[in-house]
């Protein structure tokens, strides 16, 4: 069997393949289908490794689509570059190195998201970009009122036009505040369609439909939380989800000593901060189904402070979601519990299944 491996840039990539005849052919391309055509098109059936990147999505289905094995290898995993010098880094060296590893087969593949989900990560990105820009325009227009010696009253982001429009500016004021007040007057249009998305999808879709049942899961966060992990199945516990989220701490213990620091950085930064967000809204809800989850942070809290509490609470959340789509249920707050594990400095939270 022949094998390959691509190291993959924008616009141009190393590219080694190694013959059944332990012949090896390096070559260099433009990252193009035409050129990855022009190269693998009739060639026997091989193995190709290529490392998680923004472009290794579209190479593999196109590869695949040639009739190739294409492997999409997680860059972080060490073994996969035994054999690199790290004095001495060249795209050749790191192409040679994927190709070893190809053929030896060490490397750890990476989840491949689904067609659907991809997209809708697309619609989620999309819609995190227009939040965060009508988030700098709001902030750019309450400093520049500020500088004017005028404040605008709090209020929520979609009446914030509103409130501007009370203010008494001066016409040089006004004139400055003009183009913002239309981008931010677009942004909220653009949102307002984005979340008529989310809740279809939420409507469409069995998952997030289930998962938004949950008090203080939306549809925005029920449907990146859903994109996030693709599929249930790859998790054998909710712990794993907790931690593939970044929502575990950090530690760093050795005999005796046991040291626990912040969270840990997330593959989905979105996704943890909407969870932390959730965990807000149940810590200031009043609604009696989360009356035991409150109680339960509430208690956390007065030992270790809100923030850890909070973050413990959106912990908790993302297991008490997994768990509801592993078993194919709506929430149901009896049959959450908590269990403490490793000493009362760690809390851990179990979800009971549905008898």
């Amino acid at each position: 069997m022949e094998y390959g491996a691509i190291d993959l840039h924008k616009k141009e990539s190393q590219i080694r393949i190694v013959t059944t005849a332990g012949e090896v052919l390096d070559q260099r391309i433009a990252t193009t289908r035409d050129r990855f055509t022009a190269v693998f098109w009739g060639r026997p059936r091989m193995r190709i490794l290529v490392e998680a990147s923004t472009e290794s999505e579209w190479v593999a289905q196109h590869l695949e689509t040639l009739g190739h094995e294409v492997v999409v290898a997680d860059p972080t995993f060490a073994p996969m570059y035994s054999e690199r010098s790290r004095r001495i880094k060249t795209d050749r060296r790191d192409v040679a190195a994927l190709a070893d590893a190809c053929q030896r087969g060490c490397y750890r593949a990476v989840h491949r998201r689904s067609a659907s989900q991809r997209t809708v990560q697309w619609h989620l990105n999309v819609r995190r970009e227009l939040t965060d820009s009508r988030t700098r325009a709001i902030s750019l227009a309450r400093a520049i009122t500020r500088g004017a010696g005028l404040r605008v009253r709090s209020g929520s982001t979609a009446s914030f036009l509103v409130r501007v429009s009370a203010l008494d500016l001066p016409s040089s004021i006004s004139e400055t505040l003009t183009p913002l007040q239309r981008q931010i007057a677009i942004l909220n249009e653009e949102l307002v369609t984005a979340d008529e998305r989310f809740a279809t999808i939420a409507a469409q879709d069995p998952v997030v439909a289930r998962l938004t049942t949950v008090p203080g899961i939306g549809p925005i966060t029920a449907t990146a939380y859903v994109a996030a992990l693709d599929d249930a199945a790859r998790f054998g516990r909710a712990a794993q989800v907790a931690s593939y989220l970044g929502l575990v701490p950090r530690e760093y213990s050795s005999g005796e000593q046991q040291r626990r620091g912040r969270v840990l950085r997330s593959a989905h930064p979105y996704v943890q901060s909407l969870l932390v967000q959730a965990a807000w809204r149940v810590w200031l809800s009043k609604d009696p189904r989360t009356a035991g989850l409150r109680r339960w942070a509430q208690s956390l809290a007065h030992r270790r402070g809100k923030n850890i509490a909070v973050v413990a609470l959106a912990r908790r959340l993302a297991r008490i979601l997994f768990a509801m789509w592993r078993d194919g249920v709506p929430y149901d707050a009896a049959h959450t519990r908590p269990t403490r594990t490793r000493g009362a400095a760690s809390i851990a939270v179990d979800v009971a299944a549905p008898a």
